[in-house]
């Protein structure tokens, strides 16, 4: 026994007060339950992903947002009545530092924080670490898994799968066409899906593995096609709780691999959107992802893979009248309602966007410090809001914003 181990493991977490703890870790152990985890899994997760998350997640607003004061903190909380010891934190700190009221405090400073339970960068996350810690059969950390912590195992993760690349040079599995069925033509290439009945469906992997330079068929024991992490895809997918597809061009040349977890209703939600090494597929292939995504039958949930490619999915109160395909380009979304929405849930890519309302460019200007630069200062602006950002740069004394002289910096 190490008997620093105890202590190793809380250095691991950074301190930092996240209000809504307890929902997060409650949805943690639903996923977990809806997914069937094993005892040690979920345990683990919910110890030390559930650490890991209140203290290190780093992610963009909405996932994760400081709270510097009690009207941010009320709306995080749809109204909600807060937690009283939060309020008293608030505040205590506004007591220590007064706020400006055109200006929160910095995140550095920031008393509270506010993490989304189910937001992409924490699911990808989640998902990450499901993968590494389901394939632990046959190690040394079978039935230990609560002697490594998060970053450990995202580490370990990380060594593994360049491992995999490397493993891929060399070249071993061949294509089985009759492990896979033409599922959706597209401009480039065609999308085939992996036939979870096929004898071949674990060489089909290994093949696709090995020409992506992935996970998905890298299987611990190469000649029997078992264990490692190859074995956690094809028993899910063999189990009927997973769907996987291939983007092939010319002689079945594997560009792009998308996986979906199959829910009760049948429904699919997309889970990873792969291009090679991991990476994300590239941009000409973008127009033959959506036509993918549109055509399978998916649940609301957008995966930080596509929210990289700069894919989203509208919501429903956005497809009310039926004109409009579910998943598009962020750059698709041209109506105040939608460019609202994009606001709210993935401000992030803000500057795919042809901001042209006037309320839109109302609300970016007073979000500017968790908006993209580049959403700021390309965004149109009326004689109205120039001015005002004129006047408030002024009051502040700091560099003039875009299109007013002399400004040379960051509008933040």
């Amino acid at each position: 026994m190490n008997p620093g181990a105890g202590a190793n493991a809380a250095s691991a977490y950074r301190p930092r007060d996240v209000v809504n703890a307890p929902a997060i870790k409650q949805r943690i152990r639903e996923r977990s339950a809806a997914r069937g985890d094993s005892e040690e899994i979920a345990a683990w997760l919910a110890n030390h992903f559930y650490r890991h998350v209140i203290g290190n997640l780093d992610a963009d607003p909405p996932a994760v947002q400081p709270v510097s004061t009690q009207a941010e903190l009320l709306r995080l909380h749809r109204h909600a009545a807060p937690a009283a010891w939060a309020l008293e934190r608030l505040r205590e700190h506004a007591a220590r530092q007064p706020l400006s009221p055109d200006r929160p405090a910095a995140d550095g400073s920031a008393p509270l924080w506010w993490v989304e339970p189910d937001s992409a960068p924490l699911l990808a996350l989640e998902s990450r670490l499901l993968e590494f810690l389901s394939t632990r059969r046959g190690t040394a950390l079978e039935g230990k898994l609560q002697r490594i912590n998060c970053p450990q195992a995202l580490a370990r993760w990380t060594l593994e799968h360049l491992a995999f690349a490397r493993r891929s040079d060399s070249g071993w599995a061949e294509h089985r066409p009759g492990a896979i069925r033409p599922l959706l033509r597209g401009q480039l290439g065609v999308f085939v899906e992996f036939d979870a009945q096929s004898p071949d469906l674990r060489a089909e992997m290994a093949y696709e593995s090995q020409m992506m330079r992935h996970c998905l068929g890298q299987f611990s024991e190469r000649g029997a096609l078992r264990g490692g992490y190859g074995e956690h895809y094809a028993e899910a997918c063999e189990q009927g709780r997973l769907r996987l597809f291939s983007y092939r061009t010319g002689t079945a040349q594997p560009r792009i691999t998308v996986s979906a977890q199959v829910r009760d209703d049948g429904r699919l939600r997309i889970d990873q959107i792969k291009g090679k090494q991991n990476r994300p597929p590239i941009a000409r292939y973008l127009a033959d992802v959506l036509a993918l995504l549109n055509h399978l039958d998916t649940d609301g949930e957008a995966p930080a893979d596509a929210l990289a490619m700069g894919i989203v999915r509208r919501p429903a109160q956005l497809l009310a009248t039926g004109s409009a395909a579910a998943w598009c380009a962020a750059s698709e979304l041209h109506t105040e309602a939608e460019q609202l929405w994009l606001l709210q849930s993935h401000p992030v890519l803000l500057e795919q966007l042809d901001i042209r309302s006037p309320l839109m460019q109302w609300l970016v200007a007073a979000r500017r410090d968790t908006v993209p630069v580049p959403a700021f200062e390309r965004m149109p602006r009326s004689a109205a809001l120039q001015q005002s950002l004129e006047l408030a740069r002024r009051r502040a004394g700091s560099p003039a914003t875009p299109g007013t002289p002399g400004r040379t910096g960051n509008p933040r």
